[in-house]
């Protein structure tokens, strides 16, 4: 073999390297240019037969119009939420809400979930829903401005972001459950009673020594018929609503509630206008108490946890106000009237 037919024969992979590269470019270049003659066939058919957007136009633009219609841009992901609720329940509707959120989370789709369907059981189960209507969001809220500006008002679990909607300020239409009546609540009448009338209240407040006569007068007048339960919800702004909710404790703790709760409402302005505990002693020491056994109790505030755990359930249930009242499942709130009192009552007794 001649050195020229080496050097040829070690030339030839070189080539073929080189023939292949041309080859690979040329390819790419023909697939780019077909998506870009593609693309712009989409561009010229699209704005022919003005039919949907092309991907060039979506890149491009915030706000598009087409058919009547404007569609804009948005950087927030889409959002589901199941909006559980019951058709027959006019209170249930929420459509306000959800005209209120499209205009802060423009993205949300919502899709209604009757709450006696096996997915509405399922869900209220899941999420111990207790009020309708109910918005769980699926967990692209997360992502959306909204969420950034007000987390505190959704509470996550198992991928889910349940809506408060206490803390937002909707009113429920419908209550699912209803408070539960433990073995420390303050309780007049019997437990196998066929109504049941559950109060929060806070000493200071003026509604709920409003409503307190017509609570004496019910108790008066139905006697067994009836089972009454007093649940605690000291409001904050009520300076010494904390302290006469802890005193009224642990004059429960001596058998004397009912005693101290009138005195409490008799002198809600008298003991207002303190600061401390020491009015409550006095009180104790008036209604006949023994009075060491009751300062020890306030002083230890014994009873905080109680008191703080149905303020919580009171909170659960969207109450924020005082007096709130449920008549089994019918809930009303503020001082109502002896005679819508005794309706409801005797509603509940005739089903």
């Amino acid at each position: 073999m001649n050195e020229n037919e080496i050097d040829r024969t070690e030339s030839a992979p070189a080539m073929d390297v080189q023939e292949n590269k041309i080859k690979n470019l040329t390819s790419i270049l023909i697939l780019v240019g077909g998506l870009f003659v593609g693309s712009l066939f989409v561009d010229i058919g699209q704005l022919v037969t003005r039919e949907g957007f092309s991907p060039r136009a979506v890149r491009e633009n915030n706000i598009l119009e087409a058919a009547g219609k404007t569609w804009v841009a948005y950087t927030d992901p889409k959002v589901g939420v199941k909006v559980i609720t019951d058709s027959a329940c006019t209170k249930c509707s929420p459509d306000e809400a959800l005209v209120w959120f499209r205009r802060i989370l423009p993205t949300m789709e919502a899709v209604p979930v009757e709450a006696s369907s096996d997915e509405g059981k399922a869900l209220v189960a899941e999420f111990g829903v207790k009020t309708l209507p109910a918005f769980i969001f699926a967990d692209k809220i997360a992502s959306t401005d909204f969420y950034n500006a007000a987390a505190e008002i959704f509470t996550q679990k198992d991928g889910s972001y349940v809506l408060d909607t206490a803390r937002l300020g909707l009113a429920p239409g419908k209550y699912l459950t209803t408070p539960e009546i433990g073995d420390s609540a303050i309780v007049t009448g019997p437990s196998d009673a066929k109504v049941k009338v559950i109060e929060y209240s806070d000493f200071q407040c003026p509604y709920s020594k409003a409503f307190y006569p017509s609570v004496k007068t019910m108790l008066s007048e139905y006697g067994d018929k009836v089972e009454f339960v007093y649940k605690q919800l000291p409001l904050a702004f009520h300076p010494q609503a904390g302290n006469a909710s802890l005193a009224s404790e642990c004059a429960n703790e001596q058998g004397k509630f009912a005693l101290y709760e009138e005195t409490l409402f008799a002198k809600q302005a008298e003991w207002g206008a303190t600061t401390g505990t020491q009015k409550f002693k006095e009180y104790a020491r008036a209604l006949g108490l023994k009075a060491a056994d009751f300062t020890v109790c306030l002083d230890s505030k014994k009873y905080a946890d109680k008191i703080s755990a149905e303020s919580a359930e009171a909170a659960s249930f969207g109450i924020s106000g005082t007096p709130g009242i449920f008549v089994n499942d019918q809930f009303y709130a503020g001082a109502i009237k002896y005679s819508d009192l005794k309706t409801a009552i005797d509603a509940k007794l005739a089903e």
